[in-house]
């Protein structure tokens, strides 16, 4: 079980308004906003994204936002891709993973790897 995740953002301002977008229909919502360091959650900031500070290069992250239901996911892709997100997997059954698994997966401005998840079936 993760308590956060965080990742530098070459821009701050276009993360954070991609962030917005795809995630409020996953019921995540601001929930700190420091100007440098912005947190993200439904009850409590457990995903933060801040300016690129430290370190040389990008570094792919992947990260994976728990979705209520496959809806949900689907709102979180229609969300990305009005936002203009590079779709690396549009939402499916991933079998390989398990039986129930519906996923979705984009890069975010700064080219991290972004799923929205439902393990629920149907």
């Amino acid at each position: 079980m993760l308590d956060h995740v965080g990742f530098q953002c070459a821009d701050l301002a276009a993360s954070a308004a991609f962030y917005d977008a795809v995630l409020a229909p996953l019921g995540v919502t601001r929930q700190m906003d420091f100007q440098v360091a912005i947190g993200y959650g439904t009850d409590h900031p457990d995903f933060w994204i801040g300016g690129f500070n430290e370190g040389e290069g990008f570094r792919e992250s992947h990260i994976a936002f728990a979705a209520a239901d496959r809806a949900a996911v689907d709102a979180f892709f229609a969300a990305a891709v009005a936002f203009g997100a590079e779709v690396l997997h549009e939402p499916k059954v991933h079998p390989e993973y398990h039986e129930h698994y519906y996923g979705v997966f984009v890069r975010d401005p700064d080219g991290n790897n972004v799923e929205a998840v439902c393990h629920r079936p149907e």
